[in-house]
């Protein structure tokens, strides 16, 4: 009997006029390039093939829901259950009245750029976010003095059973970065409330902000952004940097010696070097300092056996 034999609710799997996959790779869908296999990968034609979708699959199949995978850590093990990846028609981007509307799988920087040319104001902290609006959501994510919370007027979901949700700023629960929907709903979109500003003004902020990233992260590695959020009136990279982990190693993963803040796969990591090596930085901080650091990045699947 064939691996594939063997999972007979894979065999029963909904209809679906998008794409499904048994066994993807997922380290081609991260920025780290590690990990190992989702049981299945559903990139949805459109949202009512996700409802559809979600409407008939039995309960007890978990699902894991992501976008471009930029924040994202996919143990070698692979990832049980379904894989949701939101692309093409979950990318859309809306303008109106100073207002944005963006898909969950709209990049954020994308989404930057079209607030630049609408002559909205306010935005430009996203185009510091490697990453998408789900994940923003989902994190609250910010950067350059700004968060989602600070922007975000309502959001819309899906539940796991496919009934969709529109939720205000005050239902999302926003703090630092954690919302308060469930892991298991599905981010759709947000609107994004900006202020008039000119273009030359935005574009110049926003070279500013790339500047930023350029002279202070290791953006053209092999990471996943910011690895530990900051705790309350600390900065994760001090810390770091302090327990003496700048340029620490394991297998194939660094603490980058340019940013402390992220872990770099050199070439050749597996997702577990990546993961011990972050937990040995927690360790060596706890140690340093009596602060317990947390993962920002998100860590998903299951470990390989050795």
């Amino acid at each position: 009997m064939t691996k594939r034999q063997t999972h007979d609710w894979r065999d029963a799997l909904p209809q679906v006029r998008g794409r499904i996959g048994f066994d993807q790779p997922m380290a081609p869908y991260t920025w780290f390039r590690v990990g190992g296999p989702a049981e299945v990968l559903f990139r949805p034609a459109d949202l009512d093939d996700l409802i559809a979708f979600l409407a008939e699959l039995p309960p007890e199949i978990p699902v894991t829901t992501i976008g471009v995978g930029s924040n994202l850590l996919v143990r070698d093990g692979g990832v049980p259950g379904v894989v949701i990846r939101l692309t093409g028609p979950f990318a859309t981007i809306e303008p109106c009245q100073g207002s944005i509307t963006a898909g969950a799988g709209a990049l954020d920087l994308t989404v930057a750029k079209v607030a630049m040319e609408e002559g909205i104001a306010g935005l430009e902290f996203l185009s510091g976010i490697p990453g998408t609006i789900g994940g923003a959501l989902r994190m609250n994510a910010g950067a350059f003095g700004s968060e989602m919370k600070d922007v975000t007027t309502s959001a819309e979901a899906l539940d796991r059973t496919g009934q969709l949700h529109i939720f205000s700023l005050d239902d999302l629960g926003f703090s630092y970065r954690h919302s308060a929907l469930d892991d298991s709903w599905i981010f759709l979109a947000a609107t994004l409330k900006g202020r008039p500003g000119k273009e030359a003004n935005i574009a110049a902020k926003m070279e500013e902000i790339r500047a930023g990233r350029e002279e202070a992260q290791p953006t053209r590695a092999r990471t996943g952004g910011s690895t530990f959020a900051n705790p309350p009136g600390h900065s994760a990279w001090k810390l770091v940097d302090a327990a003496g982990c700048r340029g620490l190693t394991m297998g194939g993963a660094q603490i980058s010696e340019k940013h402390c803040n992220f872990l770099l796969n050199l070439g050749d990591a597996t997702a577990a070097d990546i993961e011990d090596l972050g937990e040995e930085v927690r360790r060596r901080v706890m140690d340093a300092s009596g602060i317990e650091l947390r993962w920002e990045i998100q860590r998903i699947g299951v470990r390989k056996e050795p």
